[in-house]
């Protein structure tokens, strides 16, 4: 069994694929120093899984703390780094915040992959690198625009460290590039758990529909799309998290072509906030409660993927839908609603 260091892996993403690492025969530990989750999600990882995984409650930008996990797992293969900030927003308001947090933290983890001998590393980036694409579906291949957010532009950094890295230390790097995460374990024992207001659209959805945020925004209808608001690619966690395990099945495989490659990972299809919105209604059969607001600074007009490398290369296939996005977060956030109920006896009333 391979051991593979997970950073954030109590967060939405690192927790989905923690569980499909262990699926497909992986040790896995993780690194979260729980500043924006908790370990609620490693918790229910161990309940579909029957393994209990540990955690490390480090900041990757303390260097010490995390050299200090190297040294205790020497064993370490390969590393899936998704440790970040991550809310375009706040990083508009907060753009020192993002570059110190997101971008020390790479750098003290690189140094420690110099200095151990880690062979295999995956870096989750973003769409965000490509700014606003001059032309849809964006390829790997597509010429990155200017970032549209603080947030975007350590993505852009962060991969041009890799890149730059890998070069003189041979390290053999993946750089995922995904679009927008949604959804939930069909289990409905791991999801999208924030800690403060949510970012993401589909949790805004779902919390609006349940009661916890009394009305939701869309952020502009004048955009030049068909209906006139930005358009998304939605990707299951799912799949998201089964994309990570094949990337680093590659790598060990001896597969990669170059010393650092990057593939998108998306469902190929552009939506736009307008009909992600529908499509909850349609599956939940809760009308939602929503206004049209002004643009909110930060956001990418239309982006969705042109996925055809990482099916060709890793053999990666999403298997979930729209549908089954909206379905499972849902069933997620009654779930949440649900265990509240029981531990606090606090109500809310569904819209």
């Amino acid at each position: 069994m391979k051991k593979i260091l997970v950073t954030g892996g109590c967060g939405y993403i690192g927790s989905h694929t923690i569980l499909d690492l262990i699926e497909n025969g992986f040790d896995v530990i993780s690194v979260d120093n729980n500043s924006r989750s908790s370990t609620r999600l490693l918790e229910g990882i161990e309940k579909i899984s029957g393994k209990k995984i540990k955690n490390y409650k480090v900041d990757l930008c303390n260097f010490d703390d995390t050299h200090a996990i190297f040294q205790e797992n020497p064993d370490i293969a390969g590393i899936i780094h998704f440790a970040a900030f991550k809310a375009v927003g706040e990083s508009v308001e907060k753009p020192l915040m993002y570059f110190e947090n997101n971008l020390v933290s790479l750098i003290n983890l690189l140094k420690c992959v110099d200095e151990f001998g880690i062979s295999y590393f995956v870096f989750s980036s973003s769409c965000t690198v490509y700014g606003n694409p001059d032309q849809i579906p964006v390829t790997e291949n597509t010429p990155p625009k200017p970032a549209e957010s603080p947030y975007g532009y350590t993505k852009q950094m962060g991969e041009q460290i890799i890149n730059e890295f890998s070069k003189s230390s041979k390290i053999k790097c993946i750089l995922l590039r995904y679009f927008n995460p949604a959804g939930a374990h069909p289990s409905s024992l791991i999801g999208e758990l924030p800690i403060d207001k949510p970012q993401n659209l589909v949790p805004v959805i779902t919390q609006t529909a349940i009661g916890k945020i009394p009305q939701m925004v869309v952020f502009g209808n004048d955009y030049a799309t068909r209906d006139g608001s930005c358009v998304r690619d939605f990707v299951h966690v799912c799949d998201l998290g089964h994309a990570h395990t094949l990337a680093i099945k590659y790598l060990l495989d001896q597969k990669n072509q170059t010393l650092c490659e990057a593939f998108n990972l998306g469902s190929g299809s552009g939506i736009t906030v307008l009909e992600a919105i529908k499509a909850f209604e349609d599956v939940s059969r809760v009308k939602l409660n929503y206004v049209i607001g002004p643009r909110r600074p930060g956001d990418v007009i239309a982006i969705y993927a042109n996925n055809d490398k990482a099916r060709n290369l890793l053999g990666w296939e999403p298997k979930y839908n729209l549908n089954d996005i909206m379905l499972t977060a849902w069933n997620w956030e009654q779930k949440l609603i649900a265990d509240e109920k029981l531990f606090t006896g606090k109500n809310f009333q569904m819209n």
